[in-house]
């Protein structure tokens, strides 16, 4: 890839585990980072995989000469949504950090991987330094997506933080690095719900609908990471039709099938879920298209397989129209890989042609991508605090 879009959503191919990319402006100056997935085998050019730090520190904006991310979203801390941020933290200015109250307890370092504690040590550096000064700067803000009171009991540290710096699922949100981006950009949050707070790590993920909008034309998105079929249905039984709306929907924890099979109350064993697979292929728009962020899918899977799954595949292709589903690891062809780019229009979303040969993959120039490997740490600098809207009490 030799540039990012000018706004849209990027979906990089790094085997199984999510690496979203969301250009937030025209000018693309303001960028996301949600999830993170760079294993070392894919800086052998022969890997399929994307180098994706790598690939973010070459195209990233260089405003104070340094690559500047504007903002990265832990979704949770399993190793293939966070694989390789310690190596982008050092690279990169990474102006805000999105996590659930969850990573504030990960208390346990043996569960952990070495990027994952990185990313506790950071989020408890900002944490400390925002309680001591307040105002903060690009690179020490934080927006902890939860309830607050789910805070409450654990370390002290972690008590009395300041107003704007958390904020609850049934709120929406506009405000990226300090910046108010609200004519380009909306994400409404809708998970971990209270009372997932403490259960385990995949259903604590934050989950967003993220809205990119350009005049008449708009791209909605749905990153729900590694959540499964309770709230998954809670998500679309609480919510408001717009909420919920999507062009685009980045299948949960890797094209899983816990997302439409699982089982209510009362019930031993798990089942289809056709009402929930109704609703979300409601709430898709007239050209809907759903992502799966891992390896290729597979024909048939033995029981106890981890994702992907095809069940889930299956019954995802029965939502939306043929060609719609796409992998990451299988587009453009299973010859080549390239990111999955979609662009804002007036009728939802645009796939972006994919640019690479047969037996090519996605990534920057050669040149590019030497000198982000050799990159230096990134400089600061001075912003403010954003704030959430209306709220959700379930």
């Amino acid at each position: 890839m030799d540039q990012l879009p000018k706004q849209g959503i990027v979906f990089w191919p790094v085997g199984c585990g999510d690496s979203t990319t969301v250009v937030v402006d025209r000018d693309g100056e303001v960028v996301v980072q949600i999830d993170l997935h760079h294993v070392a085998e894919s800086e052998d050019d022969s890997d399929t995989r994307t180098p994706i730090v790598d690939e973010l520190v070459a195209l990233l904006p260089e405003p104070d000469g340094k690559p500047y991310l504007a903002a990265f979203g832990a979704t949770h801390l399993d190793k293939d949504h966070i694989q390789g941020f310690a190596d982008l933290l050092e690279r990169v200015t990474i102006g805000d950090l999105w996590f659930t109250p969850r990573v504030l307890w990960e208390q346990d370092q043996d569960e952990l991987c070495e990027d994952a504690e990185a990313f506790v040590d950071e989020a408890e550096r900002r944490i400390t330094k925002m309680k001591a000064e307040r105002q903060v700067k690009s690179g020490d803000r934080i927006r902890i997506i939860g309830f607050s009171d789910a805070l409450e009991g654990h370390n002290d540290i972690y008590k009395n933080l300041p107003e704007g710096a958390v904020t609850t699922p049934g709120t929406e949100f506009h405000s990226i690095d300090g910046e108010e981006c609200s004519e380009a950009f909306r994400a409404f949050v809708h998970a971990p719900f209270k009372a997932d707070a403490e259960k385990e790590r995949n259903h604590t993920s934050f989950g967003l609908q993220v809205t990119l909008t350009a005049g008449a034309d708009t791209l909605r998105v749905l990153l729900l990471g590694d959540l499964s079929y309770p709230t998954i249905k809670r998500i679309f039984d609480y919510s408001e039709a717009d909420d919920v709306a999507w062009d685009v929907f980045l299948s949960p924890h890797h094209c899983s099938k816990a997302v439409m099979y699982g089982r209510d109350e009362g019930e031993s064993e798990d089942s289809l879920k056709r009402p929930l697979l109704d609703k979300i292929e409601q709430a898709g728009s007239e050209n809907p298209y759903i992502i799966a962020s891992s390896t290729t899918i597979p024909e048939s899977n033995e029981p106890g397989d981890n994702p992907p799954h095809a069940k889930g595949a299956k019954r995802y292709r029965e939502l939306i129209p043929d060609d719609n589903f796409l992998c990451t690891a299988e587009y453009p062809s299973t010859s080549a890989r390239e990111p999955i780019v979609f662009e804002p229009r007036a009728d939802g979303a645009t796939l972006a042609e994919a640019a690479g040969e047969p037996g090519t993959r996605s990534s920057a120039t050669p040149q590019a991508v030497a000198t982000a490997r050799g990159a230096s740490k990134p400089a600061q600098a001075a912003v403010g605090f954003g704030g959430a809207q209306r709220g959700r009490t379930e």
